[in-house]
């Protein structure tokens, strides 16, 4: 079985340190489509920027199978110039307006350096600490006289991908760990399966790419490959946390509904059954909110049975993100040894 090795810890720190917020994600598009040169034929892009890659199989009655990762990221987009250097702007995904001050920040695509600016706390009154400092009272400082800004460019953290031990640290992790699975994916395609892999644009204010790519490849079964909010951390009262949804180190979390989608119960019981048969460590990722681009690819067309499996990383949608690398190869492992083995029958039972 191929496996996750120090080329793609390399690919997935160029992909974490590219700067591609929802709707200007171009610099990790040159990217895939730079890795995917030499390895697939028919790759193209659409007119709202996703990449679609098929990559047919031989023999009768293939099943046709779509896998999803997004290539955006949260971030912010300038919005008003207010001279020296200051600019007001708004977030771009779900984002904690509490943790953004003084957070550094690359602007546009020049990654022009840049920082969150807001008074500091010795200067605020005791009632302005009682309360959250509201969006349009910050600020991305980037110093006078720099011709490169201007209003409409995206910005997004400055933090740099970093291995310690065990841990993968970055930005983006949700959801260039996705982008790279797939890559490696198609390096190894299984046979016996068409593969239709979709790296998606703007998942992250409303799976909008996954809706056009689930329409252009009508597949007969989908997996969206993401990264999961781990809500693993102790209780404040030192009590057993029995409210997570996913823990790191429990290997790849196969989702069984989220606020999008409920997860069609046989490709469930396909995935589990393979991670089981391999004894690839994984865990099921306990029912809540959020939602990846199978809340979109499930209702295409007359509709796409769907599921979706994501590495579990802590603090998402953050400056910087924590994951753990044997997570990230085993969600690869039990990807692989499930495509490696589609049943004939898999959507003949009723879904139930």
């Amino acid at each position: 079985m191929p496996a996750i090795g120090n080329a793609q810890l390399k690919l997935l720190e160029k992909l974490c340190n590219a700067c591609a917020v929802s709707g200007d994600e171009a610099e990790v598009r040159r990217i895939v489509l730079e890795e995917l040169r030499g390895v697939a034929t028919d790759v193209r892009v659409d007119a709202l920027g996703n990449v679609l890659v098929t990559m047919l199989a031989s023999g009768s009655k293939r099943p046709r199978v779509m896998l999803s990762a997004h290539m955006d990221e949260v971030g912010f987009m300038l919005v008003a110039d207010d001279g020296d250097g200051l600019f007001r702007f708004e977030t771009v995904g779900g984002m904690d307006v509490r943790q953004l001050p003084g957070k550094a920040v690359l602007v546009g695509r020049d990654h022009v350096p840049g920082v969150i600016g807001a008074r500091p706390i010795h200067l605020t009154t005791a009632d302005e600490r009682r309360h959250k400092i509201p969006l349009d009272s910050l600020r991305i400082d980037v110093g006078p006289g720099s011709p490169k800004v201007k209003p409409g460019d995206r910005a997004t953290f400055a933090t740099r991908f970093q291995k310690s031990g065990p841990a993968l640290l970055s930005k983006a992790l949700d959801n260039r760990l996705g982008v790279a699975t797939l890559i490696e994916l198609l390096r190894n395609a299984p046979a016996g399966i068409d593969l239709l892999v979709a790296f998606t644009v703007q998942e992250e204010i409303g799976l909008r790419g996954a809706k056009v790519a689930a329409h252009a490849f009508g597949p007969d079964l989908a997996i969206a490959v993401d990264a999961t909010p781990a809500n693993d951390l102790p209780t404040w009262d030192g009590e057993e946390n029995a409210a997570y949804n996913t823990k790191l180190g429990f290997g790849p979390a196969i989702y069984l509904a989220d606020g999008a989608t409920f997860s069609d119960p046989r490709l469930i019981r396909w995935l589990d059954e393979a991670g089981t048969a391999a004894k690839i460590p994984h865990q099921f990722r306990q029912p809540g909110g959020g939602g990846t681009d199978a809340g979109a690819i499930h209702k295409s067309r007359a509709g796409v049975p769907s599921v979706s499996v994501s590495v579990p990383h802590r603090y998402s949608h953050t400056a910087v993100s924590i994951a753990r690398l044997e997570d990230w190869k085993n969600t690869f492992a039990l990807l692989f040894a499930a495509l490696s083995h589609v049943p004939s029958n898999l959507l003949v039972s009723e879904r139930k």
